[in-house]
């Protein structure tokens, strides 16, 4: 199998740690390079956490810093769900990994007007950097492959009964990106709601007896508590399965419809509208996740965190 080359954009919490050690070991995957947002926690820390991540796991890929702020609406943040670090659980050394000193959007662009199309962009917080890419230099646009996000859901929301945290931080850049005419596979909280990293699974990568293993249950621990604001039982790895989607797609059921993002100010701002059902008769813009087969999800992330030293 061909590797997938692909850049990971996150914001980087728990979800997306572990997302990046998906991304940075699995055999298929070409990891080119590492964008980050403000979502979970401003970007003055979740930079800081992502380079944590690859200095104490030696992934050698660049990160570069990116937007630290909405494009229109006030800025919002996850501290409830993720803590003051936006990483709170692991103990990291002193810091001596560099972010790069390019701008993630200009990384971006650069990328992209560089390649032959074949890179897929996984952004799995806010859209904020894809979607100022865009707008920059639209040229970028028929460069990409595909992109396969996190974010949304067909039913309610996480952080409003209508809106899930990642399009709600920034709906006007889920909306530039949305109606890009670029291919959008989405991982709503329909599916990634199921992904639970419960007591049993944290045990299970524990056992594999590595740093890697070890860092899985140093995050996921805390999310046995902190995800109890979401009314869940345990840390969902909402993150993870866009990474995994981009190498077995076959364990996935989705479904293609038409969606848009809600920009009106009122209850329902930042949901993502999907026409599950045809009933407006529009271009099919989005790919859906609507199941997941667990078993064999949970196998790609056992055998990837395996990898590690």
């Amino acid at each position: 199998m061909e590797k997938r080359k692909m850049i990971l954009d996150c914001d980087t919490g728990h979800d997306d740690a572990i997302a990046l050690m998906l991304a940075a070991k699995h055999p298929d995957i070409d990891l080119l390079g590492v964008t980050v947002v403000a979502g979970n926690q401003t970007l003055d820390k979740t930079l800081p956490n992502t380079l944590h991540v690859c200095q104490h796991l030696g992934i050698e890929v660049p990160v570069y810093g990116g937007m630290d702020r909405p494009m229109v609406r006030d800025q919002v943040v996850a501290a409830d769900v993720h803590g003051k670090s936006g990483l709170d659980g692991p103990v990291f050394g002193e810091l001596t990994r560099k972010a790069e000193e390019k701008h993630a959007v200009s990384y971006l662009i650069d990328t992209l007007m560089a390649s032959d199309g074949d890179i897929t962009l996984v952004p799995v917080g806010p859209l904020t950097n894809i979607a100022m890419a865009m707008r920059l230099e639209p040229r970028i646009i028929p460069k990409i492959r595909e992109i396969v996000l996190m974010g949304g859901a067909v039913n309610l929301g996480n952080t409003t009964p209508s809106a899930e945290f990642n399009i709600f931080v920034d709906p006007e850049a889920a909306h530039v990106v949305y109606s890009s005419g670029v291919k959008v596979t989405m991982m709503g909280l329909d599916l990634t709601n199921t992904a639970l990293a419960d007591i049993h699974i944290i045990e299970r990568m524990e056992a594999i007896g590595n740093k890697a293993g070890k860092l899985f249950g140093d995050i996921m621990r805390f999310t046995l508590r902190s995800q109890a604001v979401n009314g869940l039982t345990a840390g969902p790895v909402h993150d993870v399965t866009a990474v995994a989607y981009l190498v077995a797609p076959e364990i996935y059921v989705t479904k293609d419809c038409h969606a848009e993002i809600d920009l009106s100010k009122g209850p329902s701002y930042g949901r993502t509208v999907c026409d599950i059902n045809d009933r407006f008769h529009l271009p099919k813009n989005v790919t859906v996740g609507l199941s997941i087969d667990l078993d064999k999800f949970w196998d790609i992330v056992e055998d990837t965190l395996r990898r590690y030293e």
